[in-house]
């Protein structure tokens, strides 16, 4: 059995770095993504865990296995409840934290320690007796073991019980005066409050309105009852003693592999609570074959995420698309009509590979992908008047600073480019471009109009995003491996407005 280090890889730890969110986000709407998968958990900073994609493919394979064994219904029912005591275990210390009056702070401390051990106890048991094929949850099920059976967990958890139980039997009373009050040890006097409502028992009719005013709860102590718990701790002083000397002890009682644990795997949680609806729409999702070393991939049934999110409760339908490259493919050149499709055709191939190099279930039914090292996108934007260069010079500048930084591992998103400059500029500053990247040998996707670059070389495949053959204006959204067709796009729509050269003659006197 593995030592476990860590449930996001089998090393000490993940350190995310990162405090922002890749450059690339916004064009491909992973911004988008990451707020509305980690948007109901705000408490445990997921985002840096999204921000930061993985190097090698095992530790993808590592992620898998653990996203599979915690899409079993219990398991996930077990961890779920294992982290809603958590969160009360840090609410309780941080009230602590907080609080002015030592036995008040260190009666807090007691009940974060107790609801710890019956959390961590629980989780040991469930998962013992439940079957587990990730290296990742049978390494922390081993851990969680050895630790329950420790010397130092069991004094805690046994201590823990003991001074509860002791403070438990504590009893006094409180007898107040005008102006004063004092405090006694409990020796069987008379509740009152009984004898009050046997007497007036007799004289009730019917059910009457209930005048009791329910006061707020305060997590903070009065002077007047820090004073009573002061006198308490007179009367009894051996059960006090044992609390103090059990927060002193076990004053940092949360052991430190549990603690990332649960932090760590809410990356899990967040991102199949997120699909979970999504799946039940139907939408296909699938664990990816990832490699490094292949760059002949294929995704069948593959969607934009951030697009599915946006219209999860439309009931407007998906399309769903494929694509494949085998070698020496290497660039998708999508050409098609405007509002076609091709856009999202671009993110979506971008977004899968980016999820996949998370190691999370992707958008689609089956898939083999590239693990890159970079993305790099080139989306539309306008003129930046802080930089005062044209909109041509700037678009220039960015995609020599990508060629510049990327690889043979990279990926790169052209959209639409050169849109700013005349048909023969755009065809031969595209075409440059398209050369280096064939010889950089990266993937990537082209969106353009410009036919050409379809078929510039071995590397180049052409895909268009088709419209609906009975009216040709309407369309489909599906985007297929054919050769670039756009003058038939251009004829339908002047066909239909009636502007082709027959129809305008045909009007003429």
């Amino acid at each position: 059995m593995m030592a476990f280090l860590s449930i996001l890889g089998e090393r000490d730890g993940f350190q995310f770095e990162t405090t922002s969110q890749p450059d690339f986000f916004p064009d491909l709407n992973l911004d988008q993504i990451v707020d509305a998968i980690t948007r109901p958990k705000q408490e445990y900073n997921l985002k840096p865990s999204f921000w930061t994609p993985l190097s090698d493919a095992e530790t993808v394979r590592y992620r898998q296995e653990v996203m599979r064994d915690l899409e079993n219904e219990m398991v996930m029912k077990r961890v779920k409840a294992f982290s809603e005591r958590m969160i009360v275990v840090r609410r309780y210390l941080g009230l602590a934290e907080r609080l002015d009056f030592d036995y008040h702070r260190k009666g807090w401390i007691l009940e974060a320690a107790l609801v710890y051990c019956d959390a961590v106890t629980a989780l040991a048991g469930h998962l013992a007796g439940t079957s587990l094929r990730s290296r990742g949850l049978l390494a922390f099920r081993e851990y969680l073991q050895r630790y329950i059976h420790s010397a130092a967990f069991q004094s805690l958890a046994t201590e823990a019980q003991q001074v509860k139980k002791a403070l438990s039997e504590v009893t006094y009373c409180v007898i107040i005066g005008i102006g004063r009050f004092k405090v006694k040890r409990y020796q069987g006097e008379t509740d009152y409050s009984q004898e009050v409502e046997r007497t007036f028992e007799k004289f009730k009719q019917r059910d009457a309105q209930d005048y009791v005013v329910g006061l707020p709860e305060r997590a903070g102590m009065s002077h007047i009852e820090a004073k009573i718990l002061e006198f308490i701790t007179r009367l009894y002083p051996e059960p006090f003693a044992a609390l103090d000397h059990f927060c002193t002890k076990h004053n940092q009682f949360l052991d430190e592999i549990i603690r990332s644990f649960d932090q760590e795997v809410q990356f899990y949680i967040a991102y199949l609570d997120f699909i979970a609806d999504l799946k039940r729409q139907g939408l296909p999702f699938c664990y990816p074959e990832v490699t490094a070393t292949s760059k002949e991939i294929e995704v069948h049934d593959g969607f934009d995420l951030a697009l599915a999110h946006a219209r999860r409760n439309s009931g407007s339908p998906i399309v769903l698309n494929d694509f494949c490259l085998h070698e020496p493919e290497r660039i998708l050149v999508v050409t098609g009509p405007n509002q076609g499709g091709k856009t999202t055709f671009a993110r979506m191939f971008a977004q899968l590979h980016y999820l996949a190099s998370l190691g999370c279930p992707i958008p689609g039914r089956k898939a083999r992908l590239f693990l890159f090292d970079r993305i790099f996108t080139h989306f539309e934007r306008g003129e930046d008047i802080h930089n005062l260069r044209g909109k041509l010079e700037d678009d220039l500048i960015r995609i020599h600073d990508m060629l510049a930084r990327g690889t043979a591992n990279s990926i790169f998103i052209m959209n639409e480019i050169f849109t700013s400059t005349t048909f023969q500029d755009a065809l031969f500053l595209s075409e440059e471009i398209m050369a280096r990247l064939m010889n950089l040998d990266a993937l990537g996707v082209w969106v353009t109009f410009l036919d050409e670059l379809a078929s510039m070389g071995e590397k180049t495949v052409s895909m268009v995003a088709m419209v609906d053959p009975e009216e040709p204006t309407t369309r489909t959204f599906k985007v297929v491996r054919r050769p670039a067709d756009g003058l038939a796009y251009a004829l339908s729509l002047a066909q239909k407005h009636g502007l082709t050269y027959e129809q305008i003659m045909e009007r003429l006197p």
